[in-house]
């Protein structure tokens, strides 16, 4: 699949492209360190594929019969932008009212997922230092709110 959700070749109807009319995508902080932007980016899609299963497909097998598991059915982009650029993407996830995952610094100093949740539900979502978010939706709506990120490099 490319970066347009378009795919084709084997298991696609007489191999034409394929086009999803939904999106899912992460925005990610453009001063983290690549360790860190390889973690957030699994840390918030993990959370769009276990509140929208209809994101995942079918699961896998090789020709031996081992199977594998299931992965999103389709591509996850993933984009670059400010502070203010994260910010603003947010407000317009939550106006658009897109199911939205979060992942803010505080984050890197917890260990687990109970200090996690407790560490965003400290903070007023308009004070969030959010270093990351994974939305997903109709691709117009995705769109507008991630307006103004860029495709990461």
């Amino acid at each position: 699949m490319d970066a347009t959700g378009r795919a084709g070749g084997p298991g696609a109807e007489g191999g034409a492209p394929v086009r999803f009319d939904t999106k899912i995508a992460v925005l990610l902080r453009d001063d983290l360190h690549t360790w860190q932007r390889l973690n957030v980016t699994a840390f918030l899609v993990s959370g769009i594929g276990t509140a929208r299963p209809e994101t995942v497909g079918e699961p896998y097998a090789d020709a031996d019969g081992t199977l594998y598991l299931a992965m999103f059915r389709q591509p996850v982009l993933v984009f670059v932008g400010s502070k203010e650029t994260l910010t603003a993407a947010h407000t317009r996830a939550l106006t658009r009212e897109l199911p939205v995952s979060v992942f803010t610094s505080d984050l890197f100093a917890t260990g687990n997922d109970r200090d996690n949740r407790a560490a965003v539900r400290a903070v007023p979502k308009d004070l969030l230092d959010l270093v990351g978010l994974a939305v997903y939706g109709p691709r117009n709506a995705v769109d507008k709110a991630f307006k103004g990120a860029r495709m990461h490099p």
